[in-house]
């Protein structure tokens, strides 16, 4: 094994306590820019201190947590909560965001997105509080960013056109045309419109309304959009007023920024002055078992952190795997597909439930369900836990710990944001370590504390709820009738002059949103405040047992190792090909060597953060028609548990079972269940998918994995009464996928334990099986590609070469073809893909801004903001295809027209240089986006993309001006210039079924 280099400085610096010793510094009572210090509190566990304040003059609480981490989030909430559907709380989020009183352009969000490198800037409306969060490493683009959300926040226009825009308004289907009949549009419409497309978001919406049926839980703080159109502009305003008040907000920092910077901010520019039934689903592998049922149980007040604490944990003993009493007496009934919607302990409303239940089950087995349930409930109070289980849990815990993932400041907010809007403590919510030694405390001095728990909230609770929906043949037909008949009462009402206002208004809306914007007023950074070099991540690779390349990697990851592997599927027959990710995703869940599935559960969760197997589909990064494809294999454990969890890998490739057939089955049925209900979330990526399929031969395989074949295979796979000659492929695609012949690993650990895992690893690739005879890849077009990896601090003079086997297919020819997936959605996903340059290319830079560019500067404000549709834009992924793409749209071809004028926009190039620069900013945000220690020297293992290569593209970058961007529209995008292929999802749709050149399915 080669040398290691100590860690360069610039590395992620966890352990380094500057920030938390800053914190520990103030003293309870201290005055700060207005805000008076009313705790202080180590949280050595998270390696953080938590300082809370209150403001003197309005009460507004706030809570800073001091933690040695670049990422540094800010976020302010309001407790919201409104007393009908109208959405008013969510079309408020989408409409304060539309200017404000300092920065009175339109949309400065969206505008920010491309004036910063933001590692995150959302905003999201729950239940009950509106939160409004970003993240950024940079200290100046905290002080821009903090600037334009406060003002948001506390000043906003709310102007009637921005509500129009945002909530709902009466508008001509063509606003050019008074001829074409009145139709309601609007952002939040079609997404709310959008989101009750999806069953398991109605069965969890109405199971919150029916377990807490009084005040605000009853309602949908989102929108119904049968109730949206009754919310007034006054209404909306009146919202603002009372809800959008220092005295109920909240403001959250994180990170190692100091904290007076914020608090001077924030007191100087906001709190010193104030204005006060379902559908059905078409991939159901049984239709006559659409129906879903739960039982929900009221728990306890989430302000009693260790009562929520306990609950949540025996919330987990109770559902999660395959040992679970619930997954044993529910899944393996057989009687249903999958858990249902919510299923667990929910804590995000002011008292917490607990949620059980089955989907895809008969009508008539609800009593079944409910009485499984019973009977489990009784069987826990006399048997308990196992002692390995409860271990297993406080095991994940300790993992989660340590696990450091690059949005951690997010993470804090979204999990104090439910208990600390109902005035808990957010900081005794962050002493994880205080409850877990308490709640094992409570387990020695009490062996029956968690059964007597099971008892209280379970057995005897009266507070409960059992909820079933079934799908109506006619539901989205009923929601399109009643959608009719209200926008006729809302026309018929109207008078002759008040229909000529909307048309007026309809036009100035148009005017408006065509208008330049003049963005001036809004801080923004330069591209000159960009770093013009990476920092270069240190690698070592070693051939080990056999010439097996393995990569290590150095890192302070607090005490866990992350272990990767590659295995190649060039040897791999082609009718076993459809059938990998169904392999990937049950070869860790049936058991292996001595232990069966359930034990092997057991045995991942004692001594693993999780062992996962995915397909691998990698697209060269210098040519378009060359890949690799193969199989990753991932996971992650505590450095003292490194040789258990190689020995589970071990077992896994050398004695996989599959002999449980019943076991087999309900894994199938419950993947199926996954991939149909995951459609309304990510049609546009299936659309898109679809849409680059016969661009380049690894769209092929894209959308034989991951694409709607997947989605019908599976389908297919779960109605077969028959499951043994699927089962029987498994070994089969074993032989040639889980063995040494062409593999290679990667291990991330901290420095001390590299040593140690390289033993470890090593022994992995001795023991597993190597073939006797060498295979023949399938296709014989095998490409060898070697990256040289120079060792650092060696002896050696040569460097080692790491070669990857890739394929091609000389006589692909790429083809044409527009499909569309008819579904009984009320809204449209549509993907159109071109195909365009690799990686490495000199254009792909060009192309990479301009997708940047021709979201925020045209797509955004076609599709959103005239079309309605919920999202929009393009983007260049990194196997060369250029996508344009929508989101819960009211329009199909339309949109597809809007794509076409995007590229005559681009062609013509009217943008400026601020927008270009704009546009950088925004690519620059992505690709500097924070690396956690886990995830460094991964370009280079799955990709093959150096540091070098990186810097490369990062020049290129750069060196973009308006002439590349001009030139690349014309090469690539223009109609005639390169393939490119459409696909959508969505309802039956005449001018699509009249034009021949599409093909429906």
């Amino acid at each position: 094994l080669c040398r290691f280099r100590s860690l360069s400085r610039r590395s992620w610096r966890w352990k380094s306590a500057a920030a938390n010793e800053r914190a520990l510094q103030y003293r309870v009572g201290e005055q700060i820019h207005g805000f008076t210090v009313k705790q202080v509190t180590a949280v050595p566990e998270l390696f953080l201190t938590a300082v809370k304040l209150s403001h003197d003059g309005t009460g507004a609480r706030y809570l800073h947590v001091a933690r040695e981490d670049s990422n540094n989030l800010f976020s302010i909430q309001f407790r919201t909560t409104p007393m009908d559907s109208t959405g008013v709380p969510h079309i408020l989020e989408h409409t304060v965001l539309c200017g404000s009183q300092k920065y009175p352009c339109r949309d400065p969000f969206f505008k920010m997105l491309n004036r910063s490198l933001s590692t995150f800037m959302n905003a999201f409306t729950a239940s009950d509080y509106t939160l409004y969060p970003f993240s950024t490493q940079n200290p100046k683009d905290f002080q821009n960013l903090l600037s334009v959300y406060l003002d948001a926040a506390f000043f906003p226009c709310l102007r009637q056109l921005d509500f129009w825009q945002e909530g709902w308004r009466l508008e001509h289907e063509n606003p050019a045309d008074r001829q074409t009949p009145l139709v309601f549009k609007g952002v939040v419409f079609n997404e709310m419109k959008g989101a009750f497309t999806d069953n398991e978001r109605i069965f969890a919406q109405h199971l919150q309304n029916k377990i807490l049926p009084d005040h605000t839980y009853g309602v949908i703080s989102g929108g119904d959009p049968l109730c949206i159109p009754d919310l007034t502009w006054e209404q909306l305003k009146q919202f603002h007023a009372t809800h959008y008040h220092p005295s109920n907000s909240r403001f959250f920092t994180y990170g190692n920024f100091p904290l007076e910077q914020h608090l001077k901010q924030i007191h100087e520019e906001a709190l010193r002055e104030h204005r006060v039934t379902c559908g059905l689903d078409s991939f159901a592998a049984d239709p006559s078992k659409q129906t879903t049922v739960s039982v929900s149980y009221l728990l306890t007040d989430i302000t009693d952190t260790f009562e929520t604490f306990t609950l949540s944990l025996l919330s987990s003993l109770l559902v999660d795997g395959p040992n679970s009493p619930f997954y044993k007496a529910l899944i393996e009934s057989g009687v249903g597909t999958d858990f249902s919607p919510d299923v667990g302990f929910n804590g995000s409303t002011r008292e917490a439930y607990f949620s059980v239940g089955l989907q895809g089950i008969a009508e008539k087995d609800i009593d079944t369900v409910k009485q499984i349930i019973d009977r489990t409930v009784d069987e826990v109070i006399v048997k308990g836990f196992e002692e390995d289980r409860i271990e297993a849990l406080l095991h994940k815990i300790e993992i989660q710990l340590k696990h450091q993932s690059t949005s951690f400041g997010l993470a804090l907010t979204s999990y104090i944001a439910s208990c600390w809007n109902q005035d808990g403590d957010p900081v005794e919510l962050l002493k994880i370590a205080d409850k877990v030694s308490r709640f094992r405390q409570c387990l020695k001095e009490n062996p029956r504390f968690l059964q007597e728990k099971v008892k209280t909230y379970f057995k005897d609770n009266r507070h409960k709820l059992t909820l079933s929906m079934s799908p109506e043949e006619d539901y989205h037909d009923k929601q399109a009738k009643m959608e009719a008949e209200k926008l006729e009462k809302k026309v018929s009402a109207l008078s002759e002059e008040e229909k000529a206002q909307i048309f007026e208004k309809g036009l100035e809306l148009i005017a408006l949103q065509s208008k330049p914007q003049d963005t001036s007023c809004l801080p923004a950074l330069k591209v000159s405040d960009i770093e013009p070099k990476i920092p270069f991540t240190v690698l070592e690779t070693t051939l080990t047992a056999d010439e097996i390349p393995v990569q290590y990697c150095a890192q302070p990851t607090n005490g866990v190792v992350y272990f990767r592997a590659v295995s190649s599927l060039n040897t791999l027959p082609e009718e076993l090909k459809p059938y990998v990710p169904l392999f990937c995703n049950v070869i860790t869940k049936m058991g292996c060597g001595a232990l069966d599935y359930r034990e092997q559960a057991q045995k991942i969760e004692l001594k693993t953060g999780g062992m996962s197997v995915s397909p691998h589909i990698i697209p060269d990064d210098s040519h378009l028609d060359v890949y690799e494809q193969g199989v990753l294999f991932s996971s992650l454990c505590l450095d003292r548990n490194l040789p258990d969890m190689m020995h589970l890998w071990s077992e896994i490739f050398n004695n996989p079972r599959f002999e449980e057939e019943e076991h087999f089955r309900v894994l199938v049925k419950k993947t199926a269940q996954e991939l149909s209900n995951g459609i309304p979330d990510c049609g546009h990526l299936y659309a898109s998918i679809r849409a680059s399929k016969n661009l380049t031969p690894s769209g092929e395989l894209q959308e034989m994995f991951s694409g709607m074949d997947q989605v019908k295979l599976m389908k297919r796979i779960a109605e077969m009464s028959d499951i043994k000659p699927i089962l029987r492929k498994l070994p089969r695609i074993k032989k040639y996928l889980l063995n040494s012949d062409n593999i290679r690993c990667s291990v991330n650990a901290a420095p001390q334990q590299i040593p140690e895992a390289s033993k470890e690893v090593e022994k992995f690739l001795k023991g597993i099986a190597r073939s006797k005879k060498e295979r023949k890849p399938v296709r014989p077009h095998v490409i060898e590609k070697s990256s040289e990896v120079k060792p650092v601090g060696s002896e050696m003079v040569t460097s080692l070469q790491i070669t990857r086997k890739l394929v091609n297919d000389p006589t692909f020819k790429p083809c044409q073809m527009k499909t569309h997936f008819v579904l009984p959605f009320p809204v449209n996903y549509i993907g159109e893909c071109i195909r365009t340059v690799p990686y490495t290319a000199a254009d792909y830079a060009s192309l990479r801004i301009l997708a940047r560019l021709m979201t925020a500067k045209f797509l955004h404000t076609e599709i959103r903001e005239k079309g309605g549709a919920y999202g929009g834009g393009a983007k260049l992924s990194h196997s060369g295809i250029f996508t344009f793409y929508s989101y819960r749209d009211p329009n199909s071809l339309a949109t597809l027209k809007t794509f076409e004028k995007a590229v005559e926009w681009a062609k013509s190039g009217e943008f400026t240089q601020q927008d270009i620069d704009e546009a950088k900013l925004a690519v620059f945000a992505a690709v500097d986006a924070p690396i956690a220690p886990s995830d460094k020297g991964m370009g280079n293992f799955l990709y093959g993309i150096s540091d070098e290569m990186k810097q490369l593209h990062r020049e290129q970058l750069f060196a973009v001006n308006s002439d590349n961007l001009v030139d690349v529209s014309n090469k690539y995008l223009a109609v005639g210039k390169s393939t490119r292929g459409q696909a959508v999802l969505g309802p039956e749709n005449a001018d699509i079924t009249k034009d021949p050149s599409w093909v429906k399915r």
